[in-house]
């Protein structure tokens, strides 16, 4: 009897790199869960995926909460059965302004979401992965540039990037165990909606606004794609996809 389709969980599939990885992921064959905070733009992905579409289930779910992300992974074990990928995707990004002019509520948000987030999901991931037959399972972090080179005023994004890496790095030896393999992209100027302003000028760091090189986001899709096409005894433990020429690499 043939293997069923794989099944993938992509956090903030509503719009961005989740939607480009959800896409990619149904036209790939998979069975996709779609999570994010609004039902509209989830079944906008749906509808553009056409018939792989009736692959696809939209979950309303909010990561930074506890109760909301455990009804989602049973929602995923109810419809699907089990979970193969996680692409924990789902983030946001303070204002951009002084660290010292941030409110704590602000920080916190950016934290939660960031942060608390993929913990949580990672957490509820592995309950489902080590539990099922056959077991284990794929998790991928979207990480970032930033966790490396971080922007002007951009504090608590930066800070919760690099904490991702910690997670990552941790989720990988702990899964270990079950089968569990654990790796992180980190993206560079992606053509998103989050991205635009960085065509026509952004901070730099000698203090210069100047535009940035955005690369397509379809990119970004098939480098998860080619991450999650890996057996459970090989992995991508971390990747770096960017525009070529845009500042990362170097001085300036």
């Amino acid at each position: 009897m043939d293997r069923p389709s794989p099944v993938a969980l992509v956090t903030g599939a509503g719009s961005g790199i989740g939607r480009a990885v959800a896409l990619a992921l149904l036209g790939d064959g998979y069975r996709v869960a779609l999570a994010g905070r609004r039902e509209g733009p989830l079944a906008e992905v749906i509808a553009a995926a056409g018939a792989a579409g009736a692959d696809a289930t939209a979950i309303v779910a909010d990561v930074t909460n506890p109760h909301s992300v455990d009804a989602m992974f049973e929602r995923i074990a109810s419809r699907f059965g089990r979970l193969d990928l996680l692409f924990n995707n789902a983030g946001i990004s303070a204002p951009a302004q002084p660290l010292e002019d941030l409110s704590v509520e602000r920080i916190r948000a950016v934290i939660d979401t960031n942060l608390l987030g993929p913990f949580l999901c990672t957490r509820g991931a592995i309950r489902i992965m080590k539990a099922q037959s056959p077991r284990g399972g794929r998790i991928i972090n979207n990480g970032s540039i930033s966790a490396h080179a971080p922007r002007p005023d951009s504090a608590p994004y930066t800070a919760t990037k690099h904490a991702i890496t910690g997670l990552t790095r941790s989720t990988s030896l702990d899964g270990r165990r079950y089968d569990i393999a654990c790796g992180q992209i980190d993206i560079g100027n992606a053509a998103t909606e989050m991205a635009a302003p960085m065509a026509r000028g952004v901070p730099q760091a000698n203090g210069t606004i100047a535009p940035e090189p955005l690369m397509d986001v379809a990119h970004v899709a098939r480098a998860v794609l080619h991450m999650a096409s890996l057996p459970l005894d090989a992995n991508v433990q971390f990747m770096t996809v960017m525009a070529t020429k845009m500042p990362y690499v170097g001085r300036g």
